[in-house]
């Protein structure tokens, strides 16, 4: 039996999983908690164990492992690097773990696994088989974004390709962690967009229940939050467009599952593509919380 063993690794949770080569439903699947306060040393030991684990619930060892991480390895250092586990921020990660698993690691951002995964396993697979270039969105409390071309993720020079997160929207969005101004996350992370919307109502109120007053046209800062969402998804991710062209995008991430951005959000996009037409197909989803973990098997 042809298997891929697979890592997520999460700020509050690290997910493994045994796949059998081209099923989409894993053979075995554990959780245990990340406890990264605990420190760098404790992340590893704490794969470890859930990887002796499934070496035991499985009966089989693995030949290598996909791993998905918060951030990405540095291809130049060899050390992880823009990762919000900040005590990963500069150790060697893969180096550290091939020496402590004895095993060959391949090691991805998160969002590339996603992309991967939706692109061999999930709805681009089912809807456009024959997709070459993928590009997937992670729209939640932060934006990110993961490039696949031919079923692979292209990580680019710096390790940073797919990174739209970062690329300059709007000054309004404000300062961003990052140390720039108006990156696309500052604008359209599910967390900016609630506190755009808190500064003009005074009050605090969750993304879905803004979109729902939006709807229900009840609500002029609503109103005003969602048109703006509109406007800037349009205008940021016109940029992927005209630059890599993709056959597919998929939304995913808490914002991603506001139906507006496939409807409204793509008549934005229109408004920016250098093309008489608009042939790019946006996707929802199919694998949930699985994608992660699911597209580290397949590195």
């Amino acid at each position: 039996m042809d298997l891929l063993w697979g890592i997520d690794l999460g700020g509050t949770k690290i997910e493994g999983a045994v796949l059998e080569r081209g099923n989409p439903k894993a053979l075995k699947r554990l959780r245990v908690p990340t406890e990264r306060e605990k420190g760098y040393q404790h992340i590893l030991g704490q794969i470890s164990k859930l990887i002796e684990v499934l070496i035991a619930e499985t009966g089989v060892k693995p030949e290598k492992i996909g791993i998905a991480t918060p951030g990405v390895i540095d291809p130049i250092l060899n050390t992880m690097k823009n990762s919000n586990t900040t005590v990963m921020n500069g150790m060697p990660f893969q180096k550290d773990l091939e020496r402590m698993l004895k095993l060959p690691i391949e090691v991805a951002n998160d969002a590339n696994c996603f992309a991967v995964a939706e692109t061999n396993m999930g709805i681009v697979k089912e809807k456009i088989p024959n997709a070459k270039v993928v590009f997937g969105v992670i729209m939640g409390s932060g934006v990110g974004g993961g490039l696949v071309v031919n079923g692979k993720p292209i990580t680019g020079r710096q390790g940073i390709a797919g990174e739209w997160g970062h690329i300059f929207l709007d000054e309004s969005g404000g300062d961003c962690y990052c140390g720039k101004v108006g990156c696309v996350e500052t604008v359209l992370s599910g967390k900016s967009l609630e506190r755009y919307y808190e500064g003009l109502k005074g009050e605090k109120m969750l993304l879905k229940n803004i979109v729902e007053k939006y709807h229900a046209g009840t609500d002029d800062a609503a109103t005003k939050t969602v048109k703006r969402m509109l406007e800037f998804f349009g205008k940021g991710i016109s940029n992927i467009i005209n630059i890599v062209d993709p056959d597919a995008i998929v939304l995913g991430g808490g914002v991603g599952n506001v139906d507006l951005l496939y409807t409204e959000g793509v008549e934005e996009a229109k408004k920016y593509i250098f093309n008489n037409r608009f042939d790019t197909v946006f996707l929802k989803p199919k694998l949930g919380d699985s994608a992660g973990v699911f597209g580290a098997a397949l590195l």
